[in-house]
């Protein structure tokens, strides 16, 4: 799709669509350009109530708007004081749903109209490059009848403002990244397995020159002593895999910024079976390292001088006589042993051999990823993504990252009050405390394995899918990528 930046001139609109922004409350230039053209229809439209403010409600004029362009979309806005970043990415939502209705090739979309309060333009162009490109996508890749291809081709940005290329890339990058990681979180997991993700791994590699691949079998793990992660995938017939992507982007004396993703592309529990009711949704435990594969992708489309190293921790949790059972004792690749007292609390048995693994990269900082706790989802909701750190500097850039790339984080403990939760008079330490505070002692697990780096973890239980309707999100894919470029020196 091409993405331009042009001037506000209305009379030049050349585009097939143009989208027309309505206050009520404050009158944009460009339905003060359609009122001009044809006020006496506008006049009629508002007065029978057929053009709406309500937020997100659009009233489409087909041929008769007297401005050069053919249709006009007349979008509901709301208040203009109340109009802050969530009401921006819901108007451009709306505004590519009615689109993908209609025919169209082209559309004109006037930015400035639209600029939510301290954000510059080339925030707006970003995130409507985003917003559009993510909600043109539709999943169905195990569906027999294939979703209609949009025809939109071309898209202006009208903005007095016209350094507005790097936005734009930047906006089709993280879309592009989004998308990636949604559609490897909506595959099921007889399709989308430790071997797939390997696949997909090495298909990234052949795009780009910049990205390199290793895997890491079974077979080598056993030789390195990661207990804990063979004993999650020791229940499948599918192999673990640890999956390693390089991406050389800065110079070779420069310390690599890891992300570490959790990638159970299934989780029955183990021998601690999880209900029947909503198992199907376990799919989606392999979120984290979905997320990896959509930095990954972003950062590579991007190509900044940084050196980053996406890590994929993929296994199977299933049931089988191979399993692990609760009580057993396993010693872990830095030679702690866990006890094992819920085989369900696996992607933190996956995730601690592997961030002891990464230990030899020397990073300048390491980011795990993982759909970890239900415990979260109580604590946070849907809508903001877990933030626990070593450091407060990392914590704070996650946050700052998060909040630019309007996919944001909350800021959590890692107090050493909680690890009394973690204490077993069998082994170092259980692998779950109680259920308070839950997603807490599942970060101070982690925590254990990560003291020679700076580090952070986030839980993404909440934010990396809500429902089965919308299926998966793509967080955090933009607030990691923005973490990464706001590390370019």
């Amino acid at each position: 799709m091409k993405i331009t930046a042009s001037l506000p001139d209305y009379n030049q609109v050349a585009q097939e669509l143009l989208a027309v922004f309505y206050f009520d409350n404050a009158e944009s230039a460009s339905f003060t350009a359609l009122k001009k053209a044809n006020g006496n229809l506008v006049d009629s439209l508002l007065e029978r109530k057929i053009i709406k403010s309500t937020s997100g409600h659009i009233t489409s004029l087909f041929g008769h708007a007297d401005l050069p362009a053919q249709n006009i979309l007349i979008v509901g806005c709301g208040k203009r004081d109340e109009f802050n970043e969530n009401a921006f990415i819901k108007t451009i939502k709306s505004l590519a749903a009615e689109v993908k209705k209609t025919s169209s090739t082209s559309i004109a979309i006037p930015i400035d109209d639209i600029k939510p309060a301290n954000h510059t333009a080339q925030w707006c162009a970003e995130k409507t490059v985003e917003s559009l490109l993510t909600a043109m996508y539709e999943y169905d890749a195990t569906k027999s009848v294939k979703a209609e291809p949009t025809t939109l081709t071309s898209v202006s940005l009208l903005a007095d403002e016209q350094n507005l290329e790097l936005s734009i890339k930047t906006g089709k990058s993280m879309a592009h990244g989004i998308n990636l990681a949604r559609e490897l979180g909506n595959l099921p997991a007889n399709v989308c397995d430790p071997a797939y993700l390997a696949e997909q791994a090495t298909n990234l590699a052949d795009a780009y020159d910049e990205i390199e691949v290793e895997v890491i079998e079974e077979s080598q793990m056993e030789e390195m002593g990661m207990g804990a992660f063979l004993a999650v995938s020791r229940g499948s017939e599918k192999a673990g895999k640890i999956i390693i992507l390089k991406y050389n982007g800065g110079s070779e004396s420069q310390q690599p910024y890891v992300l570490v993703g959790k990638g159970l592309t299934f989780d029955s529990g183990g021998i601690s079976i999880k209900p029947a009711a909503g198992m199907e949704e376990m799919k989606w435990d392999m979120l984290g390292a979905a997320s990896v594969f959509g930095v990954m992708n972003a950062i590579a489309e991007l190509k900044p001088a940084l050196n980053v190293i996406g890590v994929v921790a993929t296994a199977e949790n299933m049931v089988s006589g191979g399993a692990t059972r609760p009580g057993d004792v396993v010693t872990c690749m830095n030679g702690k042993t866990v006890e094992i007292i819920n085989t369900d609390a696996e992607g933190r048995l996956v995730l601690c051999d592997t961030l002891t693994y990464v230990e030899r990269f020397n990073p300048a900082s390491v980011i795990d990823i993982a759909t970890l706790t239900g415990a979260i989802v109580i604590g946070l909701g849907h809508h903001a993504t877990a933030v626990y750190a070593n450091s407060d500097d990392l914590q704070q850039q996650l946050l700052s990252a998060g909040k630019a790339a309007w996919d944001r984080g909350w800021p959590m403990p890692l107090w050493d009050d909680y690890k009394e939760e973690l204490k077993s008079p069998y082994a170092d330490f259980r692998n779950v405390g109680s259920r308070a505070g839950g997603s807490i002692t599942a970060a101070m697990y982690l925590s254990e394995f990560t003291k020679n780096y700076t580090w952070a973890h986030l839980d993404i239980a909440g934010t990396g899918w809500s429902n089965a309707k919308d299926g998966a999100s793509g967080r955090p894919v933009g607030m990691l990528t923005q973490y990464l470029l706001d590390r370019i020196q």
